[in-house]
């Protein structure tokens, strides 16, 4: 017997497949390019953003964007990453849903210019609508941390509910911050009637 007998099978990871391109009322979520960079680098400079992230550090710069851009662009991810444009084809914000730790994790920001429009909103509700029509029985987890009210509510009225608390240490803040863990189960998705 050798090595290679010893090893494990791999077990495939489940995927929602190539990230497509999805056009709503305002908005087009597309695939991200090296050239969104300074867009990202300059809305993720701003402490108002980053500070409810907490995978993001502060201060954030170009090359920051960059180490994060090169495996988000590469052929072959798993995870769908959307970059949120308008209709310029500017980039103004980010969602996401990653497999992490064997569980789908929605995530997203927008730059603070986008705030109190509906854009994020209208981002998140079609990407989580187009998840899952690609895969209809998977739980969606997420989490705001306990002083951004506004993201929990719109997790609540997509059909998110609390499922409790942690806290999690927060890269741009520097600190342990309480964090509100949230679930959307299959079939609980509640998209606003534009959507």
């Amino acid at each position: 017997m050798n090595a290679l007998d010893l090893q494990r099978p791999r077990v495939q990871a489940a995927t929602a497949g190539s990230l497509p391109a999805i056009v709503t009322e305002r908005l087009t979520l597309r695939p991200h390019r090296l050239s969104d960079a300074d867009a990202i680098a300059e809305s993720l400079s701003d402490f108002a953003v980053t500070r409810m992230l907490a995978r993001v550090p502060a201060p954030y710069d170009r090359q920051d964007a960059l180490d994060w851009l090169v495996p988000v662009t590469a052929r072959g991810a798993r995870d769908w990453q959307f970059a949120i444009t308008d209709g310029d084809d500017a980039h103004i914000g980010v969602v996401s849903i990653e497999l992490r730790h064997g569980r789908w994790h929605l995530g997203y920001w927008l730059n603070r210019y986008y705030w109190r429009r509906g854009y994020m909103s209208e981002a998140v509700a079609a990407t989580l609508e187009r998840f899952s029509r690609r895969m209809p029985e998977t739980t969606v987890h997420s989490g705001v941390f306990a002083d951004n009210p506004a993201s929990l509510r719109l997790q609540e009225k997509l059909g998110f509910r609390m499922t409790g608390c942690s806290e999690v240490y927060s890269f741009a803040r520097n600190t342990m911050v309480t964090h509100v863990e949230t679930m959307l189960k299959p079939g609980a998705l509640q998209l606003p009637r534009s959507a």
